[in-house]
C-alpha cells in the first residue's frame, strides 16, 4: 500500500515535481481509509481539514441548498485528490463528497502537512497555482450555470467527462441520468429529454458501460 500511496502522490499536480525522498517522508504520514459505495466521505459544512487521495474507485462532490437540491461539482477517479483548500484556511468544508463506488482514500492531516509543506517550501509555489486553477474551473461553472441553458450545459459536461479516442470521444463510465441531472444542474426528465434526442440524432451511443460521443452534437437544441 505504501507503494501505492507514493505512486498516487507523484500524480498530484503540486507534487509532481516534488523529490522522492520529500515524496516518501509525506507518503509516511498517509493514512489510508476504505469506504464502501455510497458513503459520505465529507459533508459540506465539516470542520475537517485534511487532503484525500483517491487511491482506488472514485468519488463525486457535490454542494446542496437549503431545499436539498444537489449540483455535482467534479467527478474524481484514482489518481486525483481533493480537500486542499482546507489545508491552508480554517473554514468549514465548502462541498461534500460521496464515494460513487467501493473507494479507498489516503488521508493526509492538515498538522502533518504544513510541517512537511515548511521543509519542502518550492511545494508552496505550485500549490498557489493550482488553487488558481482551481478558483478558475469552479468560475467557469458558476457561469455555465447562470449563462448557459440546460441543453448547453448538458453537452458541456458531456464533453468535459469525454477521452479521445480516435475520432470519437467516450465517457468510459457513463454517468446515470440522476447523476448527469446533478452535475447539469437540472432534473432528470429533462435530462432523459436530451438524451433520447441526441441518441436519436445518431450523436451519442451506449456501448456497454461507455457513452460515445460519435457526431458533434448541434450547438443549440
Amino acid at each position: 500500500m505504501q507503494s501505492e500511496v507514493l505512486a498516487n502522490l507523484a500524480k498530484i499536480p503540486f507534487l509532481a515535481d516534488a523529490e522522492e525522498e520529500a515524496l516518501a517522508a509525506l507518503a509516511a504520514k498517509v493514512k489510508t481509509v476504505k469506504f464502501p459505495k455510497r458513503a459520505m466521505i465529507i459533508y459540506e459544512g465539516d470542520d475537517t481539514s485534511s487532503l484525500y487521495i483517491v487511491l482506488s474507485g472514485a468519488v463525486r462532490v457535490f454542494s446542496t441548498d437549503d431545499k436539498d437540491k444537489e449540483v455535482t461539482l467534479l467527478i474524481q477517479e484514482a489518481g486525483s485528490y481533493f480537500g486542499e483548500l482546507a489545508l491552508l484556511s480554517n473554514e468549514p468544508r465548502s462541498a461534500a463528497v460521496q464515494a460513487t463506488e467501493n473507494t479507498v482514500c489516503g488521508i493526509v492531516a492538515k498538522g502533518d502537512f504544513i510541517l512537511w509543506l515548511k521543509a519542502h517550501p518550492d511545494v508552496a509555489i505550485t500549490l498557489l497555482g493550482v488553487l488558481a486553477e482551481k478558483v478558475r474551473h469552479l468560475t467557469e461553472k458558476v457561469k455555465q450555470l447562470a449563462l448557459s441553458n440546460v441543453y448547453e450545459r448538458t453537452i458541456k459536461v458531456l464533453q468535459d467527462m469525454a477521452e479521445k479516442d480516435g475520432d470519437i470521444q467516450v465517457i468510459a463510465h457513463k454517468p446515470t441520468q440522476q447523476e448527469l441531472a446533478n452535475m447539469v444542474g437540472s432534473s432528470r426528465e429533462m435530462i432523459n429529454k436530451i438524451m433520447k434526442e441526441l441518441t436519436k440524432g445518431g450523436y451519442v451511443v451506449v456501448d456497454g458501460k461507455a457513452l460515445k460521443i460519435v457526431n458533434k452534437p448541434p450547438a443549440a437544441w
